[in-house]
């Protein structure tokens, strides 16, 4: 039996496979909070994928410098110590991809072992639309599924985060219909790395109040076999889990049977139905920490 199930209950199945730490200066609660909460809705783990350090003080203000990886790595090993034998407790990162950040990124990654490592394109960043904003919004869709293609070639990545964030730049235009044959090809390409989706539950909170992706585009990729991981990018340790549950209706509404999560960077597949089955509708209680 898993360490965090009863004897009556359900075992625990899934990760939350996308939170975030104090250290990148717009998410709140201590990782142990995180934690107790993964715990408290029977998740089997937790991976903690915190903003990646950029070079050249690159959007430094929505996450950790250079030199406070080190105390990341630190954070995540002591919750990890303090949950051992009730929750698994892993360090990963989330790592900001463009165009000529791969030499950056791939000396990050190899400072020290990461259990799941999440690709994001952040259209929104300054910096970002610096370089490849010039003031059409149907172009600057069509560069953001090019680079998040882009970024499923470098083999950097085992997920792509949230991955049609963009349509939240301006949602008055977006027209799905209108992109399709860019995603299909872009998806097309993401398919023939092997590299996972995620199905980010955040959407629900964001300017176009749905999940990230939508169901039109994970139907697509069901049609080509691309597996999907969710997470909920909890910012704050209530959202840990969050709406997991109707993130795997969505995804049977797809298609999909099998739902994903990473752990030591290997892909693991659980029944959608048994992962449904595992999840527990726990109040957060935060008064009670190992």
């Amino acid at each position: 039996m898993s360490p965090n199930s009863s004897a009556s209950g359900p075992a625990p199945l899934l990760y939350e496979s996308h939170c975030h730490t104090p250290l990148c200066k717009h998410a709140f609660g201590e990782p142990l909070e995180f934690a107790a909460v993964a715990a408290a809705r029977n998740l089997r783990g937790i991976t903690f994928t915190c903003h990646c350090p950029l070079p050249d003080g690159n959007s430094a203000h929505i996450r950790m410098g250079p030199e406070q990886y080190g105390d990341y790595l630190d954070l995540i090993a002591a919750t990890h110590e303090a949950y051992a034998g009730s929750l698994d407790v892993r360090t990963g990162i989330e790592s900001d991809y463009f165009p000529g950040v791969e030499p950056w990124l791939e000396e990050l990654h190899a400072r020290a072992p990461l259990s799941h490592i999440l690709g994001s394109v952040h259209y929104q960043l300054a910096p970002y639309r610096r370089l490849y904003y010039r003031g059409d919004t149907l172009a600057y869709q069509q560069i953001y599924f090019e680079h998040l293609a882009m970024s499923a070639e470098t083999g950097l990545f085992d997920t792509l985060a949230h991955p049609d964030l963009v349509k939240n730049e301006s949602p008055s235009e977006w027209d799905f219909e209108r992109l399709r044959d860019d995603i299909c090809r872009a998806l097309d390409r993401i398919a023939a790395t092997g590299v996972a989706m995620e199905l980010n539950t955040s959407g629900m909170l964001k300017s176009l109040p749905e999940m990230n992706p939508s169901l039109s585009q994970l139907a697509l990729m069901h049609e080509r076999g691309i597996p999907v991981v969710i997470g909920a990018d909890a910012h704050s340790p209530e959202r840990v889990g969050d709406g997991y549950a109707e993130a795997l209706q969505l995804l049977i509404e797809a298609g999909y049977k099998q739902v994903s999560f990473f752990v030591d960077r290997t892909r693991r597949d659980v029944p959608i139905q048994e992962a449904l089955a595992s999840l527990v509708e726990e109040p957060v209680r935060l008064g009670a920490l190992p």
